[in-house]
């Protein structure tokens, strides 16, 4: 489980770089991935891709996992600030809760889910996001 404060802000930043009209239909998803009580959450549009990553509240165990993201991102914003959010894959399904609110989201496999992060440049930098915002 995860606070919606610590999800909300990575699930926006990730959803920002997804195409609006996706020529491959898991384009649609964010990638959700699980490990040692970290999530990652990484969405492409096959040009960009950005992956952010928050703290949870509690994990059962580690997995890789699709979800639709606008609908999730839709879910997560009508929730109260400080709900708390339980996402449960099964199959080809997951399960939102927070308080008495359920929704089910139709999944597609993790393995069908592009992976840019392969691809190495010849060349890597860092720069602060201030220096960058000054530069735009």
């Amino acid at each position: 489980s995860i606070s919606r404060e610590n999800l909300l802000k990575p699930l926006q930043q990730v959803c920002g770089v997804l195409s609006n009209r996706p020529n491959i239909p898991v384009l649609n998803n964010v990638l959700l991935q699980i490990e040692d009580n970290r999530l990652t959450i990484t969405g492409t549009d096959l040009e960009v891709e950005l992956s952010s990553q928050t703290q949870l509240s509690s994990s059962s165990e580690n997995g890789t996992f699709t979800i639709p993201a606008k609908k999730f991102l839709d879910i997560c914003r009508t929730l109260s600030d400080e709900s708390e959010i339980t996402v449960i894959f099964e199959q080809d399904r997951a399960l939102v809760q927070s308080g008495r609110s359920r929704f089910t989201l139709a999944t597609q496999p993790a393995e069908e889910y592009p992976n840019l992060t392969d691809w190495q440049s010849e060349v890597d930098f860092e720069l602060p996001q201030n220096t960058l915002r000054r530069l735009i």
